[in-house]
């Protein structure tokens, strides 16, 4: 038994001090000190205050014992009783205390962050409609009271209770006839008690009036007419009658006429289900639901505003969109500006691609959906596709522990491509690529050691002079043999010493680190290695988005994540499930999980966290810095958070808008953009999100990054994009858009263009089948849909607010079967304005397909090497001789698919490079 507790105690202590050593050595010791002690202060303060209290009136009842016992038979078993507690009374009254101390203590300590935020709460500014409370109140001071009642309320239960016991053993009491009672002292003490518990019940009835403002209601989330006009004032009623009720208890201590205060107790009990259940339900059904609309009107007013105020939604623009549904020729002029920022290139296709033609070795990876970011290449910020090819111990070939935890120890460089060019075979054309990195984002450290692949711990570090063990790169080193590397980073917990390498192989349970001659003097161990992790430990106040994406940032690859601050106690505001509103196609797929299921009704993207890849340090940075939320965090730890200035002005050409927020701002929008509450209570104009029609999944589409021109103005922004049905329906309804680029002025703005009612614009879903059954595009992909030595896979379903109505792009990759080495290659564009739909081998020849063989402006796509033709300003190419050899690769092109569709795969690979050369001769003819 003794060894078992003394295991325990061990366990217990090392996880606590490691993380303290993890916390000192990112630099957050501060919030892991704030934690534990908050923690600790809370566990003993209430720990002891339950104990105390349960002690101390088990004590003041055995104290008040009578010296003689009520007359009339005892049962032996309570005579045993008797004895024991007479005998060993003060172990009986110790060990009870310990015992509710524990369990109250336990509770409050997991109180910690409703205590911090109480203790530190900032004011909005603002005030609910009804009782004239600064939200905050409702925010920060309500939760914590109503735990701290709910405290109370429960010591006095307990206290009553065993102090009945022990009044009952010791003969104070006794509850059977001929003599029914108790003595004087016993009356009194459980008069007291019990007459205290009822007045915290009093307290809790007063306060459960504002909790009527953030309580769920059969239509929305907050104060209703019944609340207003029935249960505010059933509460009071209740309150006021505790009140009396705990005034009976009392005089009872003296009095000692129990027929009394029961009865008030019974009056309580009654009036709980006359006011509380029965009268509430009442003017519900007989009263509001006749006239619901109407009595509620004022009601769903307060819920809309409340809301969209507290997701940020509440200056959205929302324009009526006439868009046109016939293609004519020229029509693409006035946005030409917009077509090179069409992304083609899929974040969640070309993984395998990045895998296949960047991964170098098989212990490298990437993961499954890829990230979208931008970077200025030749003066121009192009839209990219990002990945960090990281280690993968999958890919070991000696699964031993050396090889895992000291030799593959870190991954190695970014890779990106241009997310609008391919090259002539469809692979990507990269910006930046291979080992050691090169192309036109420069890397200053390349090293990869924290990312969202690696899970495992490492050992890593030695004495100067030691020959480095850990593989930094396949090739490199003398004869051509990898390049060995030795960790230099700030990152990482020193485990030189015989007590850490101990505590570390207790925590996870890895005799290894105290046997293995690699763990030395300098060694380090990091781990909790992914961004998510080390951002939600730094600051556990936090909620994170769910894909965390990677940047070069002044020569080092970083990791940016959003952070959000949260509330479930807004007043008024409609609650979601954060999980059910972020979730949608994609994540289920790679490292992309959901939210956890936790309910919120207010959300701010309060702070851009980012990790360093190589030494793992967390910088947060404040964002919304007028998110009271955040200022109340920044007072509980402060010097934690960043001020916003410190933002670099390479980071922030990184910064984007929050995938998660964006996703919760179009659930609640698709509801929330009807201000009207007649037009809200009828729902008469519903959205809701499409399902997306490429995965196939019957989950919702996923929002895209890419560049679009908004009607109006004057040139293409990054943004956030997302397409509206009507519920139950498959038209489009509406488009929504944030401007993504978080250096732009207008960074945020939301906006959406509403459909016309006067003619229908297919949604993503009817579109998606009306470009597959087309006979154009039919012909193009049957080689690649029956059965072939390729198949076609569908990119994403990109919608363009363009040429005064609705772009429809869609990317199509091919991919050889039955073949390790294949890869998802873009073979084809498809696009559809209106009912008219177009393919190409490139986006430029899809759109002049649509649009009568000119749309009036050039794509700007481009591929190295070949794969299209390199258009002029006006899309044309008047070089004869260039002409000439684009004939040429046309017809190599064409006659390298008719290979590729028999499956004659040499002959494919020799008219590629056969129009590979002809586009060389193109381009030198046209100067390039």
């Amino acid at each position: 038994m003794i060894a078992a507790i003394a295991v325990v105690i061990f366990a217990v202590f090392t996880n606590l001090w490691t993380d303290r050593l993890w916390f000192a050595s990112m630099g957050y010791g501060s919030v892991f000190s704030k934690m534990l002690w908050t923690r600790v202060g809370l566990f003993v303060g209430f720990g002891l205050l339950m104990a105390t209290a349960v002690a101390a009136n088990t004590a003041i009842a055995y104290r008040l014992r009578p010296s003689f016992r009520l007359g009339g038979p005892t049962s032996p078993l309570l005579e045993r009783y008797r004895e024991v507690l007479e005998s060993r009374f003060v172990w009986v009254m110790i060990a009870l205390g310990v015992v509710v101390g524990l369990f109250a203590g336990g509770a409050a300590a997991g109180q910690v962050s409703t205590y911090l935020a109480w203790r530190n709460s900032t004011p909005f500014g603002q005030v609910d409609p009804k009782f004239g409370l600064d939200i905050s109140f409702f925010v920060f001071d309500y939760p914590w009271w109503r735990f701290t009642l709910s405290f109370l309320f429960t010591a006095l239960l307990f206290s009553a209770v065993a102090a009945a016991i022990v009044h009952y053993v010791m003969g104070g009491l006794r509850l059977s006839a001929p003599r029914r009672g108790g003595t004087a002292a016993a009356q009194a003490h459980l008069s007291i008690l019990v007459g205290l518990a009822v007045l915290v019940k009093a307290a809790s009835y007063w306060f459960d009036r504002y909790g009527l403002e953030v309580a769920s209601t059969p239509i929305f989330t907050g104060l209703n007419y019944t609340a207003d006009h029935a249960q505010v004032n059933a509460r009071t009623i209740l309150a006021v009658i505790a009140l009396l009720c705990a005034v009976m208890f009392f005089a009872n201590a003296v009095l000692r006429r129990w027929m009394v205060p029961m009865i008030g107790l019974v009056l309580l009990i009654v009036s709980a289900i006359l006011l509380g259940v029965a009268y509430p339900g009442a003017v519900q059904n007989f009263s509001v639901k006749p006239d619901e609309p109407d009595k509620e009107r004022p009601y769903i007013e307060r819920n809309i505003a409340a809301t969209r105020a507290a997701y940020a939604v509440e200056g959205v623009k929302i324009e009526d969109y006439s868009a046109k549904t016939t293609a004519t020729a020229g029509q693409l002029r006035s946005d030409a500006e917009a077509l090179p920022g069409i992304r083609l290139i899929d974040p969640a296709v070309v993984g395998p691609a990045y895998e296949q033609l960047q991964q170098v070795r098989g212990y490298y990876s990437f993961p499954a959906v890829l990230d979208v970011d931008r970077y200025t290449i030749n003066g121009t910020e192009t839209d990219a596709v990002v990945a960090v090819r990281e280690m993968d111990h999958r890919g070991v070939e000696g699964q031993n522990w050396n090889n895992l935890h000291t030799v593959y120890t870190h991954g190695y460089g970014l890779v990106a491509a241009y997310g609008n060019r391919r090259q002539s075979g469809g692979e990507p054309e990269w910006i930046a690529r291979d080992i050691p990195p090169t192309g036109a984002i420069a890397e200053h450290e390349s090293r990869v050691y924290f990312g969202e692949l690696q899970t495992d711990y490492s050992v890593v570090g030695s004495p100067a002079g030691s020959r480095p063990i850990e593989l930094d790169t396949p090739g490199g080193g003398q004869g051509g043999n990898p390049k060995m590397y030795t960790y230099t980073g700030q990152g990482g917990v020193p485990i030189g010493s015989a007590w850490r390498r101990l505590l570390y192989a207790a925590k996870f349970a890895d005799v290894n680190l105290l046997l293995s001659d690699r763990v030395n003097s300098a060694s380090k161990i990091i781990y909790d290695r992914t961004p998510r992790e080390r951002v939600m430990k730094a600051a556990p106040w936090l909620k994170v988005d769910t894909n965390a994406y990677p940047a070069v940032v002044e020569g080092r690859i970083v990791w940016i994540v959003d952070g959000y601050t949260t509330s479930n106690s807004y007043p008024n505001s409609q609650r979601v499930s954060l999980e059910r509103s972020t979730s949608d196609a994609q994540t289920s797929v790679g490292t992309i999980a959901a939210q956890p299921d936790t309910m919120v009704n207010y959300m701010r993207n309060s702070v851009k966290a980012v990790v360093d890849a190589y030494d793992g340090s967390v910088k947060l940075y404040a964002w919304d810095e007028q998110d009271p939320v955040l200022k109340t965090w920044k007072k509980a730890f402060p010097g934690v958070v960043l001020d916003k200035s410190k933002i670099s002005k390479d980071l922030l050409s990184h910064l984007r808008y929050p995938e998660d927020l964006f996703k919760v701002q179009r659930e609640i929008l698709a509801k929330y953009h009807m201000t009207n509450p007649s037009n809200w209570y009828q729902q008469t104009d519903l959205w809701q999100i499409p399902t997306d029609p490429v995965a196939g999944t019957g989950r919702k589409e996923a929002p895209h990054f890419l560049s679009i021109k908004w009607p109006g103005d004057e040139k293409a922004i990054f943004s956030l994009t997302s397409v509206f049905v009507p519920n139950q329906r498959q038209n489009l309804s509406a488009y929504m858009a944030v401007n993504a680029d978080a250096s732009s002025p207008d960074y945020g703005e939301l906006r959406i263009l509403r459909m016309s009612d006067t003619s229908q614009i297919d949604g993503p879903g009817q579109t998606a089948n009306a470009m597959v059954t087309n006979e154009k595009v039919a012909d193009r992909l049957r080689p690649f849909l029956n059965q072939g030595s390729a198949n076609a896979q569908f990119g994403n379903l990109l919608t363009l607010p363009i040429g005064g109505g609705l772009l429809y792009v869609q990317p199509v990759y091919t991919q050889r079967q039955g073949s390790d080495g294949s890869y998802p290659a873009l073979r084809f564009v498809m696009v559809r304005f209106g009912q008219e739909v177009g393919i190409g081998d490139t986006l430029q020849q899809a759109l002049d397909q649509v649009f009568k063989g000119d749309s009036g402006a050039s794509t700007g796509e481009q591929s190295s090497g070949g794969g299209g033709t390199p258009p002029t300003g006006d899309g044309k190419v008047d070089n004869p001789a260039a002409t000439k050899a684009l004939k040429e690769a046309q017809s190599a092109f064409a006659a390298a698919d008719k290979a590729l569709s028999t499956g004659d795969l040499a002959q494919y690979q020799a008219k590629i490079k056969e129009a590979q050369a002809a586009v060389e001769r193109a381009l030198k003819a046209m100067g390039g």
